[in-house]
């Protein structure tokens, strides 16, 4: 016999070992009043049985930090991050009065590691300025004044102190925690803490980075941190699903599971980017609806028939529009008159004028190039919000002098460029940022203009370039710093 066999066999012979029956009985008893469920290497020891060599002990507490510097900085958790966000939204659904236009947050790990980044210090530096695209919230509070929870809540509290009609807080309080908490287009969030000693003992830092941010002033007072309204009634186009969580109060704007509203049939695919199906071999039409091959080739002549006219009919169109424009004589060169020492609305240096007349698309872009200014440019979040809530708050309060418009809407400078197939601002630079009215734009070829929604609370909608609307006029700091004040 081989020196191998004649081993195995040496080993076989030898009794297995049987189950510990000194370790059963314990072991179900400790099983029974764990609430989680066992995990290897969790049980302590037990009396009368060994532990074997597959058993990890448990880890080692890290040692304590010196005194005078902040722990080791130590990120949240899988579970903590959930539990960070969903009371984020929770309590972001229980505004009062009800938000119509309150995104849904999801969690970001560049602003959770911001937020670590800013606890590092233990918030011994000033806080950082608000940034067009970036909000805080910060405490430090005494270790055992609780977690995020405790401090969230504390937070939403805050707003019960708030006055939304005024867009301020009574008295001498302060709600900027709960106004950047509940800002209705802040759409991630990244939180982190810190554990910190000192000289007057252990402490907590928190903080939590938003973006967009919040908290903007118009004039130097805070604006109205949502808009008010039925839950959902306000989402814009890109965030037109309405998320509501069994513990929610209301419901969230959020980024549709199906945005196109449609589904492909016979197994064809959908491209959420185009909304269009790809079909299998064998399969046509917008919804793969099963017309065989014949089928799709009758239907291709048709639509491609049908395209010829439609698009000669959109260039037709727009031609008319144009030369229309052109010939419009005195109706085109009529005259805004500009306060040029004030500005109505003045955005990290930018002054935005609101005209008192009305007029076609191009008529007001002719007004504001009179002046050296543009239809107004809205680059970011925050000179929306913020031309949002002035325009809300405008028309109680602002003498209009031309009764002459179409609609309480409001030209700005972007326009559908058939050629490029996309929005683009008068200056031809394509658009970052978009803020389309929820089921908008639906009227590119006709509707190539964009205006400023009133009932759409200021967001966007693409609309006939004939339309008479009032407008927004745009002037740069340069062109600022030029004009003479009156002594």
């Amino acid at each position: 016999m081989p020196s191998g066999d004649r081993a195995h066999s040496r080993w076989s012979r030898l009794p297995l070992p049987g189950p510990c029956p000194l370790c059963a009985p314990a072991q179900k008893r400790f099983l029974r009043s764990l609430r989680s469920p066992w995990r290897p290497g969790s049980l302590p020891h037990i009396p009368g049985c060994r532990m074997g060599p597959a058993v990890v002990g448990a880890p080692a507490r890290p040692p304590a930090p010196a005194p005078g510097r902040p722990s080791p900085s130590a990120a949240l958790s899988a579970k903590e991050t959930f539990l960070v966000l969903s009371l984020h939204n929770k309590l972001r659904s229980k505004v009062q009065p009800p938000a119509a236009n309150m995104q849904k947050l999801e969690w970001s790990e560049e602003l959770a590691q911001l937020a670590t980044a800013r606890v590092a210090g233990c918030l011994a530096s000033p806080a950082p300025p608000p940034a067009p695209q970036l909000g805080w919230s910060e405490t430090l509070l005494p270790v055992g004044a609780g977690g995020f929870v405790e401090l969230l809540e504390r937070w939403f509290a805050e707003g019960h102190r708030y006055d939304y009609g005024a867009a301020r807080c009574t008295g001498n309080a302060t709600c900027n925690h709960y106004t950047q908490l509940v800002w209705a287009t802040s759409g991630r969030v990244g939180c982190s803490r810190q554990l910190c000693t000192g000289t007057r003992g252990r402490s907590q830092a928190f903080a939590c980075a938003y973006r967009p941010g919040g908290n903007w002033e118009l004039s130097g007072a805070p604006i109205a941190p949502y808009q008010r309204g039925p839950w959902c009634s306000l989402c814009t186009a890109g965030l037109s699903g309405c998320f509501k969580s069994w513990d929610h109060g209301g419901g969230l704007c959020e980024v549709p599971r199906n945005p196109c509203r449609m589904s492909c049939r016979n197994g064809g695919h959908l491209n959420v980017s185009s909304c269009r199906c790809h079909c299998p071999p064998g399969y046509t039409g917008r919804y793969c609806q099963g017309e065989r091959l014949l089928g799709w080739m009758r239907m291709s002549r048709m639509l491609a028939a049908r395209s010829r006219r439609v698009n000669g009919a959109h260039a037709c169109a727009q031609c008319v529009c144009r030369v229309s424009v052109v010939l419009g004589g005195e109706q085109c060169m009529s005259r805004v008159r500009f306060p040029f020492h004030t500005c109505d609305v003045t955005i990290d240096g930018d002054c935005f004028m609101v005209s008192p007349e009305a007029d076609t698309y191009y008529g007001a872009k002719a007004k504001c190039q009179e002046k050296g200014a543009m239809l107004a440019q809205i680059s970011n979040q925050k000179v929306q919000d913020i031309l949002a809530f002035f325009l809300s708050r405008l028309e109680s309060s602002n003498r209009v002098t031309d009764t002459d418009f179409e609609t309480r809407n409001f030209w700005i400078g972007l326009t559908y460029k058939m050629s490029k197939a996309s929005f683009r601002w008068d200056t031809g630079e394509p658009s970052t940022f978009t803020s389309f009215a929820f089921g908008q734009p639906d009227n590119q070829g006709f509707g190539n203009c964009v205006e400023m929604q009133a009932s759409a609370a200021f967001n966007w909608n693409d609309q006939r370039c004939k339309t008479r609307n009032r407008y927004l006029c745009q002037f740069a700091q340069e062109h600022i710093s030029q004009w003479q004040r009156d002594p």
